[in-house]
C-alpha cells in the first residue's frame, strides 16, 4: 500500500474512536476468545483513566492519541499524551529537563506514549493484524511530526517491548535500558516447589516472613482474594483508603480518582485481582493486581494498620502463589526495589525510546545513554550474583 494512502490523525479523547476499532489494534487476541495479553492498553483501561478524570485537565496528562487509517479503516493506534511534567512515568528524565532548560529551551510540554502511572512493559505501537510494519512506521512518523509541528522539545515512548525498542531505535529514536524486578515460573508446580529452588537461608527467611505476616490473624480473619464478580463496592471503599494513604505519602496526592476504580470494576473485573487482609471483619491492608494472559501485574498497595511482613505477603508471596495456581508465567511487581531479589524477583531489562528536536541535545543524551547502559549492564551482573536461587 502506498504511503500516500496512509493518514495519521490524533484525537484528544478516546471516546472519539469506537471501542472495537481500538481493541482490534490493542488486543486482537480478545476477538478470538483468548485472554487479553496486556490489560493496560485496552480501550477499557485507557478510557477509564480519561472518564474518571485521572488524566486530563489539571493533571499534566492530556490525551493526543495517534490513529492511523487507510481510507476509513483504522490499522494502528498509539496511546499518547501531552505532558506538562515528568510525574507518574517511572522512567526518570528530570535531569534531562533541567539540562534542556539550562541549554536555553523549554523541556515541557513534551509528548509521551505510555500508560499513565503504569510501569509495565507492553506494546506501544498497537497495530491491526496484517498491518504490523506499516502501522508501526506510520505511528513513528506521526509522533515525530506531531512534535515538530508543535515545536515540542521531545517525544518519549516508555515501557515498550524489546522488539519495539530494537526496531524503532534503528531509526530516529534513542534507546534507553533500565531495570525492574520480575518473578518467573521456572517450571514450579506450587509454592513449596518454588521454595525448594531457593538456597536454604533464603527459603527459611521467606517461610519466617509468611509466618509473621499471618500471625496477626485469628479465627475467620486472614488474607482473601477477589476477582471478577466477587468484587464489591465495600472492597473498593477499603482499598481506596489504602491507596489514598500511599499516594499522599509517595506522591503528595493520589494519581487515580475514586471513580477510576469504580469504572474498571464495571468494565474489566475479570482482569482485576485484589488481595485484602481482613482483621475482625475489617480490611486493614490491600494489594491491587491486574491479570494478563501470561503475566500478573502488581500495581498498588496500602494499609491502615502496620504489621511486620504483611507488605511482602500481600504484594509478593500471594502474587506468586496465585500465578502458580493459575499457570501464569510471570509476576511484574512494579518499579524499583532491590529488596525484591531475595524474594525471588530477579532483575530484568525494560526499555524506553526518546527523540529530541535539538540534534545537539540528542547527541549529548546519546552519549549519556551509552555510558548509562554500561552501568546498567554491570549492575545487572552484580545483582544476579545475589540471586536467592540455588546455583546449578
Amino acid at each position: 500500500m502506498d504511503k500516500k494512502n496512509v493518514k495519521v490523525e490524533f484525537i484528544n479523547d478516546i471516546n472519539l474512536i469506537e471501542k472495537k476499532q481500538w481493541d482490534l489494534c490493542a488486543c486482537p487476541e480478545a476477538f478470538k476468545g483468548e485472554k487479553i495479553i496486556d490489560p493496560f492498553t485496552t480501550y477499557n483501561f485507557i478510557s477509564a483513566l480519561e472518564n474518571s478524570g485521572s488524566v486530563g485537565k489539571g493533571t499534566g496528562w492530556h490525551s493526543c492519541h495517534l490513529v492511523v487509517k487507510i481510507e476509513k479503516e483504522i490499522i494502528a493506534v498509539m496511546p499518547l499524551y501531552l505532558k506538562g511534567h515528568s510525574q507518574g512515568e517511572y522512567i526518570f528524565d528530570h535531569n534531562w529537563a533541567q539540562a534542556y532548560n539550562n541549554f536555553g529551551g523549554n523541556y515541557y510540554p513534551k509528548i509521551q506514549s505510555a500508560v499513565p502511572f503504569t510501569p509495565a512493559t507492553g506494546r506501544r505501537f498497537l497495530t491491526k493484524k496484517g498491518f504490523e510494519k506499516q502501522g508501526r512506521d506510520a505511528l513513528e512518523r506521526g509522533i515525530i511530526n506531531l512534535a515538530l509541528n508543535n515545536k515540542l522539545s521531545s517525544a518519549h515512548i516508555t515501557f515498550c517491548t524489546s522488539f519495539e525498542a530494537k526496531k524503532v531505535s534503528d531509526n530516529n529514536f534513542l534507546k534507553r535500558k533500565t531495570l525492574q524486578y520480575h518473578w518467573e515460573n521456572k517450571g514450579f508446580s506450587n509454592f513449596e516447589d518454588f521454595l525448594n529452588s531457593l538456597s536454604s537461608r533464603k527459603r527459611k527467611t521467606i517461610k519466617k516472613e509468611r509466618k509473621i505476616a499471618t500471625s496477626l490473624f485469628k479465627d475467620n480473619d486472614g488474607i482473601f482474594s477477589f476477582t471478577g464478580s466477587q468484587l464489591r463496592d465495600k472492597h473498593w471503599d477499603s482499598f481506596w483508603k489504602f491507596y489514598q494513604d500511599t499516594g499522599n505519602r509517595k506522591w503528595g496526592i493520589p494519581y487515580l480518582t475514586r471513580d477510576f476504580f469504580q469504572i474498571i470494576n464495571e468494565c474489566m473485573p475479570e482482569n482485576i485481582l485484589l488481595f485484602l487482609a481482613i482483621e475482625n471483619d475489617t480490611p486493614i491492608a490491600g494489594a491491587l493486581n491486574f491479570i494478563g494472559a501470561d503475566t500478573l501485574y502488581g500495581r498498588y498497595w496500602g494499609c491502615s494498620k502496620y504489621h511486620s511482613c504483611l507488605h511482602y505477603e500481600l504484594c509478593y508471596y500471594q502474587a506468586i502463589d496465585y500465578a502458580l495456581k493459575n499457570r501464569i508465567k510471570k509476576v511484574e511487581a512494579g518499579a524499583q526495589g532491590e529488596h525484591k531479589i531475595s524474594r525471588g524477583y530477579l532483575p530484568s531489562f525494560v526499555y524506553s525510546l526518546h527523540w529530541f528536536s535539538s540534534k545537539s541535545f540528542a547527541s549529548a543524551i546519546s552519549e549519556y545513554l551509552d555510558k548509562e547502559e554500561k552501568v546498567i549492564n554491570q549492575e545487572y551482573d552484580v545483582l544476579m550474583k545475589t540471586s536467592p536461587y540455588k546455583q546449578l
